[in-house]
């Protein structure tokens, strides 16, 4: 039960994956924390994700190109080398016999795609395996266990990096939970509505109940809700913090008609805007179907219809008999998108208020690794200075040029009409491409002549997130003279 008179050392706002192992680790050192959150966590990324331990099948051709982009993959890969010590903590301190679902990850190639996505990006993730010398093995696709396509879907390629795993998110939860808890810590099952400041310090948080809580240090892990509760900030520190979008994303829980499920994930290369198409097992014959992506300035709560149709016809492209199967859950989250794509992670502009959110994709994954940075930065011991680039408060990061950008919009919209397999005459792509690139390029010019956002804040035609953009570039082109 929560003590409203008890002042806390840390309170956490935002109970998913991130928010609860920052939690852990903190009580874990003896200190008194609340984590805050409601218990059916609406709109939330963890409870809908397919939990990949994905590190390398999630990589692109233009991660590899970007330094920032590279330093993800770096945190990926150091986040992966701390599970196995994380899950062992975890089924000591909970009631969960088991975390993890998946023994491995199968990469396919097929043909529904196109090859400056998918090609590439199959490339691209068997060039970061060969640069960080993990092991993997190429497969005769027809020969990968379960996996049996539709004729029109047959694999090309495969490749099984058996180090790349996933977990039963449900599950992780849980242990996550009931581990804060045994080691002291408090759950509260409310919604944090405002973050206190006293003299330019955050000492608290207002719930949605009214209730206040004081704290020492407050850390905001709250995913796509979370630039709201930065209201509290001045606006000279607000506007030059890139605000956070959802990457909503729909997903199913479906159970096989004769019970069978892959041992591993598979999945393909990371596809339009979106992570790719990918099966996970969970348990009792039921896998999870994964996974679509929409930039929104809004959470959303539910599935459009064209969503599950892209996902109902995607299963043929795994198993053939999946249309056979029932659909148990159609799951919907919110994947935290900041404005420039990149996480944020540290202190906010004033003393006490920490950021350790809009990791997008990433956030699962890496929670072991960021949960132990960001105690490390609350708490003053040493941490690593390289992730100082993704401190809150900062320019905008520009991964691509607008040559490349307005490329990558370009293809990766057509790529979903091939995904969505579209039907036109011969000669029509090309003449879609020429509207798209001047569509785009008028879009790109008026959220900004200078500065470049990714490609899918634009793509979308949401004034909401051009407007922020707009603000977040004109706070920084202030403050730099641009």
């Amino acid at each position: 039960m929560v003590d409203a008179a008890l002042n806390y050392d840390v309170v956490v706002a935002g109970n998913g994956a991130l928010g609860l192992s920052l939690g852990l680790v903190l009580a874990r050192r003896g200190l008194r924390v609340a984590v805050v959150g409601r218990a059916d966590r609406p709109y939330a990324a963890s409870a809908a994700a397919g939990a990949m331990n994905g590190c390398f099948g999630e990589v692109t051709p233009h991660l590899l190109r970007s330094p920032h982009g590279r330093l993800k993959l770096a945190m990926d890969v150091q986040a992966t080398g701390l599970w196995d010590a994380w899950q062992e903590g975890l089924l000591e301190e909970s009631d969960e016999t088991a975390i993890r679902t998946a023994d491995g990850t199968v990469v396919i190639l097929n043909t529904v795609g196109i090859h400056e996505i998918d090609t590439e990006g199959f490339r691209a993730i068997r060039s970061a395996l060969d640069e960080y010398k993990e092991p993997y093995e190429d497969l005769d696709p027809a020969e990968v266990p379960w996996l049996h396509p539709a004729p029109t879907a047959r694999p090309l390629q495969a490749m099984f990096i058996p180090g790349e795993h996933a977990v039963d998110a449900p599950a992780l939860l849980r242990a996550l939970s009931t581990a804060f808890t045994r080691n002291g810590g408090t759950l509260v099952d409310d919604l944090v509505a405002e973050v206190r400041l006293t003299d330019g310090r955050a000492d608290g948080v207002r719930f949605e109940s009214g209730t206040t809580l004081s704290a020492g240090h407050v850390a905001l892990a709250t995913g796509a809700a979370t630039t709201k509760l930065l209201e509290c900030l001045p606006e000279e520190i607000r506007h030059r913090i890139p605000a956070i979008v959802a990457g909503r994303g729909v997903a199913l829980m479906v159970r096989t008609m004769d019970g069978t499920i892959p041992r591993t994930v598979i999945r393909t290369p990371n596809r339009a805007f979106a992570c790719g198409l990918h099966v996970v097992p969970r348990q009792d014959g039921v896998l999870y179907l994964g996974a679509t992506n929409e930039v929104e300035s809004q959470v959303g709560t539910t599935a459009a219809i064209g969503e599950l149709n892209l996902l109902l016809s995607g299963a043929s492209q795994m198993h053939d008999d999946l249309v056979n199967g029932w659909v148990e859950r159609i799951m919907v989250g919110n994947r935290p998108v900041p404005l420039d794509g990149f996480p944020l992670l540290g202190e906010v502009g004033v003393d006490g208020l920490w950021l350790m959110t809009g990791t997008y994709r990433d956030g699962l994954h890496q929670s072991p690794l960021l949960a132990a940075e960001m105690a490390a930065r609350i708490l003053g011991e040493p941490h690593d200075k390289e992730l100082d680039v993704f401190a809150p408060v900062r320019p905008p990061i520009q991964s691509m040029t607008r040559e490349e950008c307005l490329e990558m919009a370009v293809r990766h919209t057509l790529g979903s009409g091939y995904e969505h397999e579209w039907r036109l005459p011969d000669d029509w792509p090309p003449m879609i491409e020429q509207h798209f690139r001047s569509a785009f390029g008028r879009s790109l010019e008026e959220v900004d002549p200078e500065f470049v956002p990714p490609p899918e804040m634009f793509i979308f035609a949401d004034d909401h997130i051009h407007a922020a953009l707009r603000t977040y570039y004109a706070a920084h082109r202030g403050a730099s003279g641009r």
